[in-house]
Parts: structure tokens; C-alpha cells; sequence
């Protein structure tokens, strides 16, 4: 049986009571090439400063968490150095930790050295999105630094037997390469990783079962926003995914999902916030 799941994670100013409240992770790509169309990198003029101001635009919106990435990781992208990627992502960490010293940041890359430098620079969580076809590869320096850990599922085909066992499986087998780098339990979080190495039909599957992740004992990331699933069930380009990426947050929560990691902040924001309501419970109407 999997240890109890630990409720509290304490990062920047932000207390993470899991199980109390959804978290919101903002998106900010620092990519030519996302496959969300929202990539910063060309031409905007000054990206970093560009991408400074959407961060605070989404803490604005009610973003609890700023998630910055400076490599796509869409089907047939350009691969990127580490010092490519290096230089689109820390520059962009040292601006939003100064604006916004109190906000967690996090670091989406596959790069030992993007996440090393990363947290040098002010990011406090790892988003290792090779968490388990890398073999954790990244939980050292999280490890290292007491980082948050976020481990996400992928393979390099979408071949399983039976699919959301197999995910929980490989999800735990990082988990227990992770604690065995050092990270402490308490710290990790896993990400069941819609789109990657999986099929339309499967990633559906996978948001249909997200209930079953809680065997892990672990937070769940959910990160399904524009993803191209939405965009084959409703024959929609990137640009006009919001309702079904709206329909993955509500659903997520109902099935106990902590933490959803999106490119639109204020709406889901509020989907996030009535759907705790119902869900979750606690909220009081104010006195007037």
C-alpha cells in the first residue's frame, strides 16, 4: 500500500493544502515551435520581457504557479542544446522571481543542467517531463536542492497492455528511483502525461481513470490543456480549445486531480474554483 498522501507543501509564499484546493500552473513557453501556439521565443520583440509580463499577467488572473519551459515538446519538434534551451528559460526565471519574489516558479525540461541552473537562478520545482523514460534522471538535483519534483508519464510508443495499470506502474517505478536519489516523499508529484506516448483514444482513457492515480499516494498534476486529443474529439484548431480544455479541469478535479497546468489562467481559474466548491466543499457565503 502506498504511504498516506502528506497534505501540505510549503513553496514561496504558497501553502500547497492538498486535498483542500485546486492549484493553478500557468504556462509560459519560451518556444518557437509550441504546438499550443502560444511559443514567445520569435518574434515578439523582446521575449523575455514579453514573457516577464504574461507571468505576472496570470498571477494576476490567479495563477498560483508559474511553469516555464524553453523546449517543445510536441510531436516531431526540433530538438534543443542546453545551452539553446539555457538561454531562453533563465533569463525569464530571474525576471519573474524578481517581479514576483513570493511566486513559485517551476521548470519544465528534460535537461539536468536547464534544471540546475534553473533553481540557481530562482525557480523552486523541477517538471521533469522525462520523468519515467529517463529514469528520473532529474531527481538528483531536485533532490539536492529539497526541490518539489514533478514526474510525468510518457513512453516512446503508445504500446500497453493494459493502459492505466501500466502508467500507474511506470509512475511508480519513478517515484521509487526518485526517493531513491533523495527526494523525500513529501516533494513529489506525478503527472499522468496526456499526450505523450499515448493515442487519442488512450489519452481519453487516461482522463476517464485519472481516479485511479490516487493509489500512487501522491499529488496529481493534470496537463491537458490544448492538448491535440481535445482537437481530434472536437474538430478544433489550437486557438479554440478552451471549452474542452475547460470540460479535462472540471472532470480532473471530480477525480481528485491537485494541481492543473494550463495556458488560459483566468477562466480556469474559475472553473477550478466551482468546481472545488461542489466537489470539494467548505465554501460559506460571506456575510453581508
Amino acid at each position: 500500500m502506498p504511504e498516506p498522501l502528506l497534505p501540505l507543501l510549503r513553496v514561496r509564499d504558497l501553502e500547497l493544502r492538498f486535498g483542500e484546493r485546486t492549484y493553478v500552473m500557468g504556462i509560459v513557453n519560451m518556444t518557437p515551435d509550441s504546438f499550443s501556439g502560444d511559443g514567445l521565443f520569435e518574434g515578439l520583440g523582446a521575449p523575455v520581457d514579453t514573457a516577464v509580463e504574461q507571468a505576472l499577467r496570470m498571477v494576476e488572473e490567479g495563477a498560483d504557479i508559474i511553469d516555464v519551459g524553453g523546449e517543445s515538446t510536441r510531436p516531431g519538434h526540433d530538438p534543443v542544446s542546453a545551452e539553446a534551451e539555457l538561454e531562453r528559460v533563465v533569463a525569464v526565471v530571474l525576471g519573474v522571481r524578481s517581479r514576483a519574489p513570493g511566486v513559485p516558479i517551476s521548470i519544465d525540461t528534460s535537461k539536468p543542467q536547464v534544471a540546475a541552473a534553473a533553481l540557481q537562478a530562482g525557480a523552486d520545482i523541477v517538471n521533469d517531463v522525462a520523468g519515467v523514460t529517463a529514469e528520473a534522471a532529474l531527481a538528483p538535483i531536485a533532490a539536492a536542492r529539497g526541490a518539489p519534483y514533478i514526474v510525468m508519464h510518457s513512453r516512446t510508443q503508445p504500446e500497453y497492455d493494459d493502459l492505466v495499470a501500466e502508467v500507474i506502474a511506470d509512475l511508480a517505478g519513478a517515484l521509487s528511483r526518485a526517493e531513491s536519489a533523495g527526494c523525500g516523499p513529501g516533494t513529489l508529484i506525478v503527472d499522468p502525461g496526456i499526450g505523450f506516448g499515448k493515442t487519442a483514444e488512450q489519452n481519453l482513457t487516461v482522463l476517464a481513470e485519472l481516479a485511479r492515480l490516487r493509489a500512487l499516494g501522491r499529488p496529481v498534476l493534470l496537463g491537458a490543456s490544448r492538448k491535440s486529443t481535445i482537437g481530434k474529439v472536437l474538430d478544433l484548431p489550437v486557438g479554440e480549445r478552451l471549452e474542452g480544455t475547460l470540460a479535462t479541469t472540471a472532470l480532473g478535479i471530480a477525480a481528485g486531480v491537485d494541481i492543473v497546468r494550463v495556458h488560459d489562467v483566468a477562466a480556469n481559474v474559475r472553473i477550478a474554483r466551482m468546481s472545488d466548491a461542489i466537489i470539494r466543499g467548505g465554501w460559506t457565503e460571506p456575510p453581508r
